[in-house]
């Protein structure tokens, strides 16, 4: 019976490692948004228009158009449209952790790269 117990214990435990709290991934599905990002020390700042299916990041006098697949609510996958490199040509896995009324905090990686996760936060402007 303690045995019984204690696993309930530590399912409940893990469980509540990965519960985020309440996302609103959905106000995030679409729309206008902002990344702030450091690159080599320096501050740098992007734009990307997200509809359902498209995502038109706007970077440094650049245009980028990648695919969007949405997984479920909270996670999707970007690929672009035209790679200029066989780096650029492999998709990105997002996820949104969290959600506020005007931004999401969310991790990212290349598609099955489970070691090389990076961080950031979106913010909606439109």
């Amino acid at each position: 019976m303690k045995r019984y117990l204690y696993a309930i214990i530590v399912l409940i435990s893990m469980q509540s490692c990965y519960d985020s709290g309440n996302r609103n991934c959905d106000q995030f599905r679409t729309g206008e948004f902002l990344f702030k990002y450091t690159l080599n020390g320096e501050e740098k700042e992007s734009r990307f228009v997200r509809t359902d299916s498209t995502e038109y990041d706007y970077y440094e006098d650049r245009i980028d158009t990648n695919t969007v697949k949405w997984v479920n609510d909270c996670e999707y996958i970007v690929k672009k449209v035209n790679p200029a490199t066989l780096q650029e040509s492999k998709p990105l896995h997002f996820r949104i952790l969290s959600t506020s009324e005007e931004s999401y905090n969310f991790e990212y990686s290349l598609l099955g790269d489970l070691k090389n996760k990076q961080r950031g936060t979106a913010y909606k402007i439109k």
